[in-house]
């Protein structure tokens, strides 16, 4: 992947070209929390706070990981039992859940959530699903199907068209060539003290709400990533 495209990448996910807005790094990567603001009604005191301090334990957890691979010996590696395959994996999983939260984070909660026929996410959410509407029930079914999961809109680079997925945990069943623009958490931790069981109660709560001007970017951010691999 060229550097361009590796920044608009990068900015499409809401990340700065170079992690940290450091040099570059030798060694392990090292990630800080961001802040977020949440005025929604639709989430509890306690949830919210309790879902903050759940993302930066995975921030602490991927750096630890990350450093630990630094030293990791690599010539024992094996798909049975090794220290690597294990750090490569909770690797993603915590790197995955990191990121999955900042995107959620970011585009919820807006208090005057709307969206215009006129937008480049209506658009082209109208192209690939025929309606807005189709793309809400089917978004809303990915939220349900999930097995404590995400539910994700994203531009597919193969197809070339924006889909819907439902992801498990934070790294089963992600799509390949997957750039999110649209993401909700449906852990239980994420509704479970506002709403018990009913995921479905809580998502359209939060998709109610949904911040279309950051949707709208990263949709820009997908269609500029799109034009640089065709060209």
């Amino acid at each position: 992947m060229s550097k361009d495209i590796t920044k608009i990448v990068r900015q499409s996910l809401g990340l700065s070209s170079t992690p940290g807005n450091k040099q570059p790094l030798n060694e392990s990567l090292v990630a800080d929390p961001k802040p977020f603001n949440l005025p929604t009604e639709f989430q509890s005191a306690a949830t919210k706070r309790a879902h903050f301090e759940l993302y930066e334990n995975y921030i602490k957890t991927f750096n630890r990981i990350s450093a630990e691979l630094d030293s990791a010996d690599r010539s024992t590696a094996n798909s049975n039992n090794s220290q690597f395959r294990s750090l490569k994996l909770d690797e993603t999983y915590n790197m995955n859940a990191m990121f999955l939260h900042e995107l959620y984070f970011a585009n919820i909660s807006d208090m005057q959530s709307k969206i215009t026929m006129d937008s480049l996410a209506y658009m082209r959410i109208q192209r690939d699903w025929g309606t807005f509407d189709k793309w809400q029930e089917d978004f809303l079914a990915c939220c349900q199907a999930s097995r404590c999961g995400w539910a994700i809109t994203y531009y597919n680079l193969f197809t070339q068209t924006y889909m819907n997925a439902a992801v498990d945990l934070h790294s089963i069943d992600v799509p390949v060539g997957c750039l999110p623009v649209i993401v909700m958490d449906v852990w239980q931790h994420a509704y479970y003290k506002d709403y018990l069981r009913d995921v479905k109660t809580y998502s359209i709560a939060m998709m109610k709400e949904l911040n279309w001007r950051v949707i709208e970017d990263r949709f820009k951010q997908a269609e500029r990533v799109a034009q640089a691999l065709r060209q």
